[in-house]
């Protein structure tokens, strides 16, 4: 049995700070019970339908199509090199109405489009729906995810995440970042929707091919949410989502605390394929107590020895600074290594 979820409830934004300190994931019962578009969802189906769609039907999506023999489960095919699902380009309203039908189906295709950004294309939904959570001074993405029944495999996202459940129930199981040796990740340049996915199956985990997950899964934890209710994901937390209606919406926030000219670390493991994962082991060791000693200060401030202006790339970060480096690594990366 998996561990579940801690919940609350009547979270404001200074209750959710403390939430967020404390670096695990929450479940907020009752969220969003008072959005309009909650409020709807709980009217009929096909009130929610024409709610979304009278803010732009015209509205332009990409969506997951996977036969019925995928059985809710967006995945690479069987070789890896290759998905189980079409990608298709429909218009908001054709997304709708195609849900609407296969919802009467006893045994529908699969269909969703995630990451609709809500500021850019439907801008009226977030506003008559807000999130007291985060301030507008905080930079984030508003996204919406429409379909049917599916399962998006374990991945991990680098900012943090609140997800309201808006339409239909989903299950979100957990599992913490120091699981990664144990989650059996797949590629991580090539890839369903931008994020690394593990590549075991939850219903139905094949523990010879993939043994340690057993650990990842002792370590887990989940929570089924209905519409109104929401959860925080922290960032770096591998998550499974399942959702389980023939009609299901999801609207979710990311943003970063960390400052805005910081590139992704994912970038950085890109880099060390090039200059440090093939060092000769003695080199590679001794590479790790140098990330250990300037990056992640294992040992305290690496520089305090030296005044802050003659610490030159390791003086607290400016535009100037940070324009520089950048400058730096594009010439690097742009010419012939030298050996």
């Amino acid at each position: 049995m998996t561990a579940p979820i801690r919940e609350w409830q009547d979270v404001n934004a200074a209750r959710f700070e403390e939430l967020k300190a404390a670096g695990e994931p929450a479940v907020i019962r009752g969220f969003a019970s008072d959005w309009p578009i909650v409020r709807t969802s709980g009217e009929s189906t096909d009130a929610l339908m024409q709610y979304i769609g009278s803010f732009g039907e015209d509205t332009r999506v990409k969506a997951f199509h996977g036969d019925k023999s995928i059985k809710g489960r967006y995945f690479y095919s069987d070789d890896l090199l290759g998905f189980n699902f079409e990608r298709r380009e429909l218009t908001l309203g054709q997304l709708l109405e195609a849900l609407k039908r296969k919802a009467s189906e006893a045994d529908p295709d699969g269909l969703y489009a995630g990451a609709i950004p809500l500021r850019d294309s439907l801008a009226g939904i977030n506003a008559e729906n807000p999130n007291p959570l985060l301030g507008d001074d905080i930079e984030q993405l508003i996204s919406m995810w429409i379909g049917n029944r599916g399962r998006t495999a374990p991945h991990w996202d680098l900012p943090q995440n609140i997800a309201v459940v808006v339409s239909g129930k989903r299950t979100f199981t957990l599992f913490p970042p120091e699981q990664l040796p144990n989650m059996y990740v797949g590629s991580v340049d090539f890839t369903l929707a931008g994020q690394p996915i593990s590549l075991v199956d939850l219903h139905e985990p094949d523990f010879e091919r993939f043994p340690k997950f057993k650990d990842a899964l002792a370590a887990a934890t989940a929570a089924t949410l209905e519409p109104g209710d929401a959860i925080y994901v922290p960032s770096m937390w591998f998550h499974h989502v399942e959702a389980h209606d023939a009609f299901s919406i999801l609207i979710n926030y990311w943003w970063r605390d960390a400052e805005a000219y910081m590139f992704s670390p994912l970038f950085t493991l890109m880099h060390a394929l090039l200059s440090i994962r093939d060092l000769p082991e003695r080199e590679r060791e001794i590479w790790r107590k140098h990330f250990d000693h300037y990056i992640f200060q294992t040992d305290g401030e690496p520089m305090e020895h030296i005044p802050e202006r003659a610490r030159g790339v390791f003086q607290e970060m400016h535009p100037e600074l940070v324009t520089g480096l950048r400058a730096y690594l594009l010439k690097s990366l742009g010419g012939v290594p030298k050996r």
